[in-house]
């Protein structure tokens, strides 16, 4: 006798908007803003266009989801993160610098943007994430007692650190400092009076 089974579940789980805006943010790490492509995105989650469609009208709706989808991952999650666990100001900067500077040396994504800043999507991104971040900076550098223009003009001043740093560790990776004193020195010097 044969014995009948039951049709075969479905173990694949439906994919969000942020699974596909999180395959365009590894493909903007790959490949640039050119990556985020739907049809390659699809083949990578192992998906249909029609699922894609589902949740974006088109390929600007999926940039415009991937950009605030690394705004708060990796801008708004990190400042959370640090607020909950951190409360000392001088030591939120000095997670924010030396988090920040190992990210960006082993991850390209902010290095691709900076370059993709001629896509207009990008460079308001860039400029809400440059704001925000700079910002948050400046507001530690008050809670350790500078005025508010000097807080400003040290935030700033750090947040452009960070940003060099960034780019010389993908263009020229022998010349950014591996001693891990480097940073503690330049954040040393920031918070001098």
């Amino acid at each position: 006798m044969h014995e009948s089974r039951p049709p075969k579940e479905r173990t694949r789980r439906r994919l969000t908007a942020d699974d596909w805006a999180d395959a365009a943010l590894a493909a903007l790490t790959e490949r640039g803003i050119a990556g985020i492509a739907v049809e390659p995105l699809a083949a990578s989650l192992g998906a249909t266009k029609g699922s894609f469609y589902w949740h974006f009208a088109n390929r600007d709706a999926l940039v415009a989801a991937t950009l605030a989808r690394w705004e708060e991952v990796s801008t708004e999650r990190i400042i959370r993160a640090l607020e909950a666990s951190e409360p000392d100001p001088a030591a939120r900067l000095g997670a924010l610098l030396r988090g920040a500077t190992a990210s960006a040396s082993e991850d390209p994504l902010e290095v691709r943007l900076l370059a993709a800043s001629d896509h207009p999507e990008v460079a308001a991104a860039l400029a809400r994430v440059t704001e925000r971040r700079v910002g948050y900076l400046a507001h530690l550098f008050e809670l350790l007692g500078f005025p508010p223009p000097a807080a400003h003009q040290r935030g700033f001043l750090l947040y452009t650190s960070y940003v060099g740093h960034a780019q010389l560790a993908h263009a020229a990776p022998g010349t950014v400092p591996a001693d891990p004193t480097y940073l503690s020195a330049a954040l040393e010097t920031l918070l001098k009076r």
